[in-house]
């Protein structure tokens, strides 16, 4: 063990106990796209014994200038991107265990995903999975590292139950529905991923070789492109619905968020009543040039041959999508939640 990680065990911070630590560490990492393949990278090649690696999408040609663990026979073989990875990652290090899962993370998944983890790195690109991240734990008490990134930004912050707050302190509640820019409307640059992804790695070491005391308790905020850091601190809201009252509504609604629709090949999306400004999502799609049309009932975007129907109350048809899970990636692209 000792030859492989011999630099980093000489480094002070980590040293044999904290290598020895490393090697009993459980990490779930969700999302495995921009931040989630540089941060499992991290993980496997840093020696952590065991990691589990959840998302539901496949690799596709314009993952490949932020996503750094795929390459094009990836794309050619439509190559489940967890999976993608593992492969990858096994070549790299064959003495830890990875474990691979393609599978949507929702209410009704994500307790089994969670369970005997000992930290939670958020590497997704919505906010709905967010929230329901943060539920799960300050409710099984497993730390998490949000990170997410737009443009030339990213945003990356710890949470530690039972310590602070949690992310319904610093937003109640998620962002409207189609409100925030996503990387397929409005581009995002491979430094402002990768460096957010170092940054969530870097504190996940901290925490798993029993540093806890230097972890940044702030919400780091970065700009590449103005080279500017920021620091913001965040503070504990004694009735937070979450880790002040412990109630835990994002993991106890277990209604299915979507749902083939039957002789329509279509499937639905369907958040619940969570209401969208269609003037407003449709001003930021036909900005990024999308194939799209706003009427007084709906709003209609045509884009990778998919006909999607989008409702004011954030409900969406989207045809041709085969699945579920292609659906609410579809979605997540394009209109965000």
């Amino acid at each position: 063990m000792e030859e492989r990680y011999i630099k980093q065990i000489n480094f002070q911070g980590i040293g044999i106990e904290g290598q020895a630590l490393l090697k009993k560490s459980k990490v779930l990492v969700v999302g495995c796209g921009a931040l989630g393949t540089v941060v499992v990278n991290n993980l496997a090649r840093i020696g952590v014994g065991y990691l589990r690696i959840v998302d539901r999408d496949f690799v596709e040609l314009s993952n490949l200038h932020r996503q750094i663990l795929f390459d094009e026979e990836d794309v050619k073989e439509s190559m489940p991107k967890a999976e993608a990875a593992a492969k990858k990652l096994r070549k790299i290090n064959s003495t830890i265990e990875i474990d691979s899962i393609i599978k949507d993370v929702n209410s009704v998944t994500i307790e089994k995903l969670a369970e005997d983890m000992d930290i939670i790195l958020d590497c997704t690109d919505n906010f709905k999975t967010r929230y329901l991240i943060n539920d799960i734990a300050f409710a099984k008490k497993i730390p998490w590292i949000y990170g997410g990134a737009i443009g030339s930004a990213g945003t990356m912050k710890t949470f530690l139950p039972g310590e602070g707050p949690c992310l319904r302190c610093m937003m109640e509640t998620p962002p409207p529905i189609g409100s925030t820019p996503t990387c397929d409307t409005a581009g995002v640059i491979n430094t402002a991923t990768g460096i957010v992804a170092m940054f969530q790695t870097n504190e996940a070491i901290k925490y798993l070789t029993n540093h806890k005391e230097d972890i940044d308790r702030n919400l780091l905020f970065i700009d590449l492109w103005e080279n500017s850091v920021e620091k913001i601190e965040l503070v504990k809201k004694e009735e937070c619905p979450c880790c002040g009252k412990q109630e835990y509504n994002y993991l106890e609604n277990k209604t299915p968020e979507a749902v083939h629709i039957c002789g329509n090949n279509s499937v639905q999306v369907d958040f619940q009543n969570t209401p969208i400004k269609l003037s407003s999502l449709y001003e930021r799609l036909n900005a990024a040039g999308l194939e799209v049309k706003l009427t007084p009932f709906l709003l209609n975007l045509k884009v990778e041959g998919y006909d999607m129907k989008i409702f004011d109350d954030g409900r969406a048809i989207i045809k041709n999508a085969k699945t579920i899970e292609e659906a609410k990636s579809v979605y997540a692209k394009y209109i965000g939640y």
